[in-house]
C-alpha cells in the first residue's frame, strides 16, 4: 500500500504495525497486543498501570518506546505507543499470558516474512494483492494499481538519476498533479474528502490512468532531455503532467462531463454509491 502501516491478523484480532523502511524494522501497537494477551475490556487503562509499574521497576522496554500516527478505530490517523519487535518481546515478558507463548511465535513468521518480501520483491506484491482484495478492490483496479506502482518507481528512479533530492519528491508530484487534475495533491485529498488515507488508493480507473500517463510521460521526456538541475525537472514534471491534461480533456469532451470523481474508496467499496468508472 501507498504508505507503510499494515495492519496484520492474529488470528480473529489485529494488530497495527508500522514498517520503518530507514531502520528495517517492524513497530507495533501496544495497545493491540495488551488487547489480545490480556481480553482486557479497557486495554488503554491496562498499559497506563503497566507502564507506570514499568517505569518505576526502571524498565527500559517504556523508557525507550514512543508513538507513531496508526488508523484507529474512527479512520483518523491518531498517536499511539509502539514498541519494536525486541522490546515487544520483552514487553510481554510482563504481562501474564497464555497467549504470550503464541503470540511470540507469531512476531518472529511476521519478521520472517518481511525479511523474505525484501529478499523477493514478489512477494510484497503478492501481500498487496491480498491486501486491496480484503479491502474489497476489483481486480481489474488491482492490476491497474500495481501497474501505477511500477510506473511511479521508474519516475522516482529517474529523478534520483537526474539529481533530485526525496525530499523533493512531494514538489514535483504536486506540480504534475495540479498540471493534469486542476489541484494540488492536498487539495485533490480535500476534494474527496479523505484525510491520511492514500489518494491513489481513492482513485478510480480513470484518474489513475491519467496519473499514470503523467508520470509515464515525465519519466519518457526527462530520459530524452538528461536534467540537472531542480528547474528542469519542475518544467518536465509540468510537461507530463500537460500531456495528461490533454487526454483528460479531450476524454471529458466526449463524455460531456468531468473524470475527476469526489468519489473515495469508502464509497464505492460499501456500495454507498454506484461508480462504473471504479468497476
Amino acid at each position: 500500500m501507498s504508505n507503510n502501516n499494515y495492519i496484520q491478523s492474529f488470528g480473529s484480532q489485529t494488530v497495527r504495525t508500522f514498517w520503518d523502511e530507514m531502520e528495517e524494522e517492524w513497530y507495533f501497537s501496544i495497545i493491540d497486543v495488551v488487547r489480545i494477551l490480556t481480553e482486557s475490556k479497557d486495554p488503554n487503562a491496562y498499559w497506563r498501570k503497566l507502564k507506570q509499574r514499568l517505569k518505576a521497576e526502571g524498565n527500559e522496554t517504556v523508557t525507550n518506546c514512543h508513538a507513531l500516527k496508526m488508523p484507529a478505530a474512527d479512520g483518523k490517523m491518531r498517536l499511539t505507543d509502539v514498541v519494536n519487535t525486541p522490546q515487544l518481546f520483552r514487553l510481554i515478558q510482563s504481562i501474564p499470558s497464555p497467549k504470550a507463548e503464541p503470540f511470540k511465535i507469531w512476531l518472529a513468521e511476521v519478521g520472517a516474512l518481511r525479511i523474505e518480501q525484501l529478499q523477493d520483491p514478489e512477494l510484497s506484491i503478492e501481500q498487496a494483492v491480498s491486501d486491496y482484495r480484503r479491502a474489497g478492490y476489483s481486480e481489474q483496479w488491482i492490476n491497474q494499481r500495481l501497474r501505477g506502482i511500477e510506473i511511479r518507481k521508474f519516475l522516482t528512479d529517474e529523478w534520483k538519476r537526474g539529481g533530485v533530492k526525496d525530499n523533493q519528491f512531494a514538489m514535483l508530484t504536486d506540480i504534475m498533479t495540479q498540471q493534469w487534475s486542476g489541484m494540488k495533491t492536498k487539495e485533490y485529498k480535500v476534494f474527496k474528502g479523505l484525510h491520511k488515507e492514500s489518494l491513489r488508493d481513492n482513485m478510480t480507473n480513470v484518474e489513475l490512468a491519467l496519473n499514470m500517463l503523467a508520470e509515464a510521460s515525465a519519466t519518457e521526456i526527462s530520459k530524452q532531455q538528461n536534467p540537472h538541475n531542480i528547474g528542469h525537472h519542475v518544467k518536465i514534471a509540468k510537461s507530463g503532467g500537460n500531456v495528461a491534461k490533454a487526454a483528460k480533456n479531450e476524454l471529458e469532451a466526449k463524455l460531456g462531463r468531468s473524470v475527476i470523481s469526489s468519489d473515495k474508496a469508502a464509497d464505492y467499496l460499501t456500495g454507498d454509491k454506484t461508480h462504473k468508472e471504479i468497476e
